[in-house]
Formats: C-alpha cells, structure tokens, sequence
C-alpha cells in the first residue's frame, strides 16, 4: 500500500548538480563504516548535521551524523556497529516533539524518508501495521474508507510519525474517550541496543520468568529479568507515586505494565511488552514496525462553547462538566480570544462573545446522530450556563424540560451551539489560531515549552491556575492558558528571553516552583510532550528515588552501555544546557538586509522565528495547503521551510562553515526553495522563507555578480515588448530542431520545456484597437485601471480581453495603465535594486489614480500579489522615498479579477448562461498564501459551473523556476503531486489563473493548448 505520491513521479534530484549535502564530512572514517553496512544513505556533513540539531523544543545539539535506513536490516546493523564502537544512537521521526527529546549528540536515524509504508490494514479486525517512519495521517487516509483511525489525534498528526507517536506515548484533543497510544499498541518489531531484532507484544509474566537471567550474555534474558523484578517488588512504589492520571507520559510506562499484570485491561499475568516502549523516547530500543488497534470514526459531533468573566471560573466549571461524559473540553483564555479578534477569519466569532468574556471552553460531544449531538449540548447547556433553565440568554436553546445534573453553580455566563460540520471547524480552528500569532513574535523574548503541558486532576485546575499566575507574576512575566482543560493539561508558555543570562534563571525557577506545585496537587510533569531535555531532572522530584533508580535499572537491562538516545527519560540532563538562544549566542548575516523588515529584529528576528513544529513537512498523499512544496516532492529536510531556516540561521550564527552569501549555502540551502509564499500562511510561526530567499540571493549577486541567464529572466518585463514586436520571428527558436539543447548547454534553460509563446498583438494593441474603454467614465459605476502585467500583456493577451468584456458587462469604465509592470520577473530572481525601480515607478505612476477612486485590477495573480504585499517590502519604511501612504493605497485598491468580481459581487447584476461543465480549479500559490484564492471559486459557481477546488500546493513551474535546467527535475516532482490531484478529480476542464501553472499543466497530458484562466471561463458563461 503506497503512502506517498505515484509510482511514476520523476525524481527531484535527477538531473541537476544538487547533492544535499554541504560542508565538510565529520568522521569520514564512521561514515564508511557504516556505509559498507547500510543499503540507505549515511550523511555526516556540516549541513545535514546543522539540520538535525533541532526539533520543535528550546533546544539544539548537533548529532555525530545521519543515517536514512531502509530496513530493520539497516537499524540493525547501526545499531550492532555503534553498540560495539560505544556511539550513542538516536531514533528520529518527524523531529516535532517539543521537549528536546529528539536532538542529541548521536547517530540519527530518519526513519519517515524509507520506513514510511502503511504494511497492512484490516478492517474486519480493525488493526494496521506500519513502519515506524509512517505518518498518522497517511495512517488515518489508508483505513478511513472503512469508518477507522488511529485514535491518538495529536495537533501535527498529518506530520508525527507512528514511531515518534510510540516513543512520545501521543494523545491528543480527545483523550478524553481515546486515552494515549499505549492502549493501542498491540505488537512492535524492535531493535535493541546491540542490533538483536526482536519482536514485544503480549507475553504471560510467567513465561518472561523462565527465560530471566540477570547475568546473561543477551540482552533478552536480562530485560526479562528486570521486568520481573519490577512487577515483584516495585509495585508499592508505582501504586504510591504514579499520578492517577490519564495524561502522564512522564518516565517509563510502569504503570501500565503492572496494571496489565493485575488483570485490569485483559488476562491477568499477561503483559503487552510493547506498550513498554510507549514513552520512551528511544531510550529503551528503536521501534521499526508496529502493529496499532484502530477505533470507528464517530457517527458526528456537536460543540458547544461556554463563554465564562473569568479564567478561574471556566477551571472551576471542568470537573462539572466532565459529568456530561465530552469528547474534549478545550479553553481558551483573554490572551488567545485578544489574539483571535485581531484575525479577520475569527473577528466575527470573537465579536459574538458576550461583552466582558474573559475565557471559554469549547466542549465538544460524539453523537450516535443530530438528534443525539443537540440534546446532549442543550442538556449541558441548562446544566452549565446561568439562566440557561428559566430561559436566560443563550445562542442555541436547549431542549424543554432539560435539567440541571449537578449540584455545582453555574458559572458560564452564556453559550453557542455548532452542529453542523463547517461551523464545528471554524469552532475548533478559532481554538487552535491564537497559537500562531503566540509563536509569532520576532523579538528575542519567545513564548518557550518547557512546563507547558503539566498534567493536574481536573478538580485541582483551579488552585493550579491561580497559582502558576502567580508564579508568573513573581517573575514579572505572562503566558497564555489554553488547551486541553478536560484532561487537565493546560498549555502554558511563559515569555522569556534566553539569550540573557537572566531569562534562564527565570525559566529554571519557574518550572521548579511549577513541578512542586504538580506533585502537591498529584499531577504529571508531562500530560503530553514528553521528558526530553526540559523535563527529565524533575522525574525524580514527581517519582521519588525508588522509582527513579528503578527506571536506570530499566534502562540499563535494556541499553548496558547507556547508548540509545542518553539522557532522557531518567538520565542527567539540565533544562537550561544546550538551549538553542543563549546568552553566548550571536548573529550576523554579514550583510545589510535589502527590504524593509516591519517585524521586531527585522531580518534576523525573521530567521530565527522558526520554532521547528515540522508543519512543512506534510507527506505529499494526505496533507493540503501550500507549505512546502519541495518538500513533499524530494521528502528532503533541507527542503523545508523548517530546514532553510534552521540553516539560514546557523550561517548567520556561525554554526555552519559558509557565510549566507557563499555559493555552496545558496545552491545547497536556497536555491530550490520556489518562493511561493507558503510558509507566509501555513508555517504556524508565518516564517516568510520567500523573502528571505529574495534577500539571500540579492546579496549573493551583490557579492558575486549577477549571471547572464539570472539578468536575462529577470529582465523579462523588458524584453517581451520586443518579443512580442517580432512575433512570429521570435517564436522560431522554440521550434528549431535542436535550439533546446543549444539554449540549455548555453544559458542553462530546461531543453524539455517549451519557450513562451509571444503575440503579435498584445492587449495593449488590441485594447487601442478597438478604441479604448466600452463603457464611458461618465456611464460607469467604477473605474478600473486594468494592470497590464507582463504575461497577459504578451503571451496570454487572451484572459485580458475575457477581464475587459467581464468588466465592462460589469459597467466599469476600463483603462490600462503606462506602466512597464509590476518588477515581479526581477523580485523573483533576487534583483532588488531593478524591481525596486520598477515598483517605484509603477507605484508613482498609480497613485495619483488610486488616490482619485481608481481600482486595479491584475489578470496573473502573482503581479496583483506583488502590488498588494510585495511592494511593501520594496518600497515602504526607509527603503524608498514613495510616501507609505500611496504604497498602502495601492496595496489596498490592487486586486486580482476574480476576487475584484467576487468582493464586490459585481457578477450578481450579471446574466450568465454557463454550459453543463463542471471545473477543476488550481488556485495560485500566492494567492493561496494570501488567502485570495477562494474569490474565484465563489464566482465561477454563481455563473452556474460545478466546481472542484483542489487543495493543492505550488505548481512547481514557479515563474523562471521551471525553465532552468537544473530546476526542471525538482518542478516536474512538484507538478506531478498536482498532476495526481487533478487526475483524481470529476471536473471537466481544469482551469488556473497562472500563466507558470498553466504552463506546467500543459505538460500534464501534452494538450496544443494551455488550461483557461478562470476569467475566461466567467467571460464565456456571459449570457
């Protein structure tokens, strides 16, 4: 069962000079050690070892080297090699654990790039199996034809691996009903310490007494034996220290193990040694493959969302609420609703709240059907929420006769009801968004996981609460507090600057005082993230010396040597060593930044804004957005947006040998990234990789020289008016027999690729032509300056003659601009100072229009995406001397056509008769990004076409991108992810509103045409 893209995708790294590896090679003698053992890749360079020493923690340390097993054979034979040479070993999945559990100085294994197959799935017994690299969503997709899932369900399960799911003991929103992913392991295939594979899963305690030898020479006999010992005489000490909670996932599961030996989930003296493997971050053996139980997907939901004065009350209202039997309950407080009202998706949710909100508590029910979902809403509703009974205000009425269950006082001031699945969504991703903007900050405090996810018995939430402000407050700083309140796990991230000696000792104090104020209150030092760096010194604190030499005890049958992932779990790790800012650290990108940077600590607040989540590291099969194209074609981490960043900021830091600007850092680290503006709005951090790609490259030409292929695409604005002049002469060259080997052994220009077609007439010549505007200024009910950008001008004169008659049947008075474009052709190529000439003199030219009433209005949407975002980074602060208010106006009055006929519904005075067609639309990248590509969809269905939107990233042509020859393999991998999509899809036609996308969709089946630019469509359905 495949788990990710076609068979028949090419292969980005085919065909270019591009390795993926930079740097010198640490250890040349270890790495052909084992080479000669593995059959996958072993990577020891400066580069990929930069990559690999961080996670989504606080933390950073560079490993010994990489590895990219393909089998068990191959973790196996690392492991026996490292165990007899004495080198730590570290099992590596989608690096997003948060506790610093998955950076170490070892030997990596990446087990999601080859051990990523969903194996087996069986539905009538309702298990899977997969390698451990495989992703939970790939998981999720493979069986949810038959209702099923994996039921852990946490916040990046499209990007957590299954063996990082094992190692970590995951859960998720809904542990509520789900629990973690212990419960669901039923068999791993495991390889120990010394390379010995095996296989853990249940076994009568008495058979593991026969085979125990504390003394023997094998690692089993002796692991066998330690557990034992563990069920005999540590029982009291388990019973008496163990939290009596759902949500720890601090120290080893022993917990669980004797609770399997007494009988308490299956036959008694029976235990599932697999499970042992669940929270132990690799400390214990490296998980290959596992075997998971699987849940139905539930009938449906229903959310209600408690609004509440105070924090201290929605605490209070949990362990009430918990009565009702929820799926989840999740808060939120002032600080994420402050920071969700400054969004424009959830500002009209916010605004709904009761005036005075202070926090709320999304609780959300599964339900056999509607029925079920609403009455137990409205049985919660009258239970919870003052006046609720006696017909007190509330959005959602509850059912007559609904009565209160509890003898507790309400204390939620008031309700909303969502039943239906949309308004369910845009429940929980209100929830989920003010985390983004909480990671957002630029500045050298960050909001940092380090005690963030502390397990608290729900009746105790409050006196926590109250308490942690405390601590907060005591260390004059603030944090937010949201998350999963049901469960008792509150996330809580305290701002603190590291980079000061100060900030550190604020950090170690606050989660001393926290951890005292866990153990008094019977909680866990981890419900959630794990121990890793941040939390494995406070174990012995939460479990007390018995325990703790009894997990070394644990620890050393498993690993003698102390080999595997050393450290965590109940090793000596300090909380504030090997932090990722620290007061040694500096930075310096050797170069002044080119654009205006609006953001605290401009460029390098910008490069060290990812906190390395993993979010754009989604598997090509299952995960939507636009983030990250590459990616998910070369499944490279360098070729993440968390990869560049991570080593764009070891250059500047000095971590990495090369200076930004060296040519191996820009052709190892940049030069593939296709600037699609993805990361702008999926990264959670909105680490804008496009940008710092433009000043990269910038300052690399300024360094080096621009080359003559660089100047010419960038001069393309330039030198399509002459293009077009000579057309049908200067179409020759891309129909000469043999000129595409001739211009790529030349200017390096992709011989596959077919050259722009240029007409003869433009739209300009075709707009004169006909006599200018068909509608007087006088008649019209909005002027509208028509940009002629580059691509429409000249090669797709088409879309521009569709925008006018739409327009113009719209009754707006229609004219083009003197303007030569928009600089985006040289923006692409990281020549600044030529676009910031053209942005300065399009935008002096514009104004004085924008500022008389005029709207514009751009065909190719990376032109209008360019006006209305771009040119605040060429042109606005100190980097031009065009007034910030004309750039502001131009950015606010730009507008790509569709979304100009969609904002202001100019297509509901229209009369359209579209034939029976139903459209399969690719929206454009930057539009995407911008959240403008949805206006389009809107449009072209109020015409009357079916249409089918697809959740698809770039198209991998990206401007120039695609022509290049050393480009061309990375952009038919991305194309063909697209290709797949759109193969997948019912729609009749596909339509694109890119002249790069259209392009690259041209090759998709070798048509003489390329797809329409949905303009033209809405412009053919015009009665």
């Amino acid at each position: 069962m495949a788990t990710h893209g076609s068979e028949s995708a090419p292969d980005p790294l085919d065909g270019g000079d591009f390795d993926y590896t930079g740097g010198e090679t640490e250890r040349p003698d270890l790495v052909d050690a084992l080479d000669r053992r593995v059959a996958g890749e072993v990577r020891f360079d400066d580069y990929s070892r930069r990559l690999y020493a961080t996670d989504a923690s606080a933390y950073e340390v560079t490993p010994i080297g990489v590895v990219f097993p393909e089998s068990t054979a191959d973790v196996a034979a690392v492991h026996g090699y490292c165990f007899a040479e004495g080198i730590p070993v570290l099992p590596r999945g989608g690096g997003t654990s948060l506790a610093g559990q998955t950076v170490n100085e070892a030997v990596v294994l990446d087990l999601t790039r080859e051990m990523d197959a969903i194996l087996d799935a069986d539905p009538d017994a309702r298990t899977a199996r997969a390698e451990a690299g495989a992703y939970l969503g790939d998981l999720n997709a493979a069986v949810a034809d038959a209702g099923l899932k994996f039921a852990p369900d946490p916040a990046w399960r499209d990007k957590s691996a299954l063996g990082g799911a094992i190692g970590n003991n995951t859960t998720g929103a809904h542990s509520l009903k789900y629990g973690k992913t212990d419960h669901y392991i039923e068999e791993v295939e495991a390889v120990l310490a010394d390379g010995t594979v095996t296989t853990f899963g249940e076994v009568a305690v008495e058979t593991l007494r026969e085979s125990a030898d504390p003394d023997a020479e094998d690692l089993l006999p002796r692991i066998h034996a330690e557990i034992v010992r563990i069920l005999d005489e540590e029982a009291g000490a388990i019973d008496d220290r163990f939290p009596e909670m759902k949500r720890n996932v601090s120290g080893y599961n022993l917990d669980r193990l004797l609770a399997e030996y007494r009988g308490e989930y299956g036959e008694e003296g029976v235990v599932n040694l697999g499970r042992l493997m669940a929270g132990s971050e690799g400390t214990l053996a490296t998980v290959t493959e596992a075997t998971v139980s699987l849940v139905e997907v539930p009938e449906t939901k229903a959310v209600a969302l408690l609004t509440y004065d105070d924090l201290l009350d929605a605490m209070e209202d949990v362990a009430p609420i918990l009565e009702h039997d929820p799926a989840a309950v999740e808060v939120m407080d002032d600080v994420l609703l402050g920071l969700a009202a400054d969004t424009t998706e959830f500002a009209d949710v916010v605004a709904m709240l009761p005036e005075g909100t202070d926090s709320v508590l999304l609780v959300e029910f599964y339900a056999e059907d509607d029925a079920d979902g609403r009455s137990k809403v409205a049985r919660l509703v009258a239970d919870r929420v003052t006046g609720a009974a006696d017909g007190g205000m509330t959005i959602g009425d509850p059912e007559p006769g609904a009565a209160e269950t509890t003898d507790q006082p309400r204390r939620a001031v008031d309700a909303m009801e969502a039943h239906d699945a949309d308004e369910r969504d845009r429940f929980w991703k209100m929830r989920k968004s003010g985390l983004p903007i909480l990671l957002s900050r630029t500045t050298d405090e960050k909001h940092i996981a380090f005690i963030e996810d502390c397990a608290i018995p729900p009746e105790h939430l409050p006196e926590y609460t109250r308490e942690f402000q405390e601590i907060l407050a005591d260390n004059d700083t603030f944090a937010s507090f949201y998350a999963h309140a049901g469960p008792g796990v509150l996330h809580i991230r305290p701002l603190i600057n590291t980079k000061e000696v100060e900030g550190v000792e604020t950090m170690a104090e606050i989660a001393d005082r926290v951890t005292d104020a866990v153990v008094r209150f019977g909680g866990s030092v981890s419900g959630e993230h794990g121990d890793g760096r941040a939390r494995t010194q406070w174990n012995r604190k939460l479990y007390g010396d018995d325990l703790w030499d009894a997990f070394r005890d644990l620890k050393t049958a498993f690993d003698p040597e102390w080999l595997l992932n050393t450290g965590n779990v109940c090793g000596d790790f300090d909380m504030t060593e090997h932090l990722r800012f620290d007061s040694e650290y500096e930075a310096d990108p050797g170069f002044d930044p080119a654009l205006e940077w609006a953001n605290e600590n401009g460029m390098q607040g910008m490069v060290e804004l990812c906190h390395g989540c993993g979010g754009c590291r989604g598997p090509q099969s299952t995960t939507g957005g636009v983030m990250c194209p590459t990616y998910r074609a070369a499944e490279e981490e360098i070729q993440s947006t968390r990869g560049r960043a991570n080593a764009l900021r070891g250059a500047i830091s000095g971590e990495l040998p090369d200076d930004p600007t060296n040519d191996e850092f820009v052709t190892e680290v940049m030069d593939l990234c296709v600037g699609c503006k993805g990361c702008a709005k999926d990264c959670p951090s909105g680490v804008d990789m496009a940008k710092l790609k433009t000043e990269v490259e910038h300052a690399h030409h300024e360094e080096h020289g621009v080359d003559l292929r660089t100047r010419l695409l960038g001069e393309f604005e330039r030198l399509a008016p002459l293009g077009s002049r000579f057309a049908p002469l200067s179409n020759l060259p891309g129909k000469i027999p043999g000129m595409g080997t001739l211009l790529e052994r030349t200017l390096g220009i992709a011989s596959e690729r077919d050259l722009p077609t240029f007409r003869s007439e433009s739209l300009i010549d075709w707009f004169d032509a006909r006599g200018g505007p068909g509608v007087s200024r006088a008649a019209a009910d909005r002027d509208v300056l028509l940009f002629p950008d580059v691509y429409t001008t000249y090669t797709n004169p088409g879309a521009g003659k569709a925008a006018v008659r739409v327009l113009e049947a719209a009754n707006c008075h229609v004219r083009i601009p003197d303007v030569t474009g928009s600089g985006r052709p040289p923006h692409s190529k990281g020549l600044i100072d030529r676009s910031r000439a053209t942005a300065r003199d399009t935008a002096e030219t514009l104004a004085p229009d924008v500022e008389a009433g005029w709207d514009v209005v751009v065909v190719e949407p990376s032109d209008a995406v360019m006006l209305q975002s771009d040119y605040h980074d060429l042109l606005g602060g100190d980097a031009s001397d065009v007034p910030d208010s004309d750039v502001e106006a131009l950015a606010e009055n730009t507008y790509g056509v569709m979304e100009y006929v969609d904002a202001l519904r100019l297509d509901e005075g229209l009369d359209f008769d579209a034939p029976g067609e139903t459209l399969t639309y690719h929206g454009h990248c930057h539009q995407k990004a911008t959240k403008k590509d949805h206006h389009a969809v809107g449009v072209l269905r109020r015409a009357g076409y079916g249409v089918d939107p697809l959740d698809s990233t770039c198209c991998g042509m990206a401007g120039s991108f695609g022509y290049e020859a050393e480009h061309y393999s990375m952009s038919t991998a991305i194309g063909s992810i697209l290709f797949d999509q759109v193969d997948e899809s019912d729609g009749d036609t596909v339509v694109a509103p890119g002249a790069s996308c259209s392009s690259q969709l041209k090759e998709r089946d070798g048509a003489d045409e390329e797809p329409p630019h949905p303009v033209e469509k809405l412009a053919a359905a015009l009665a």
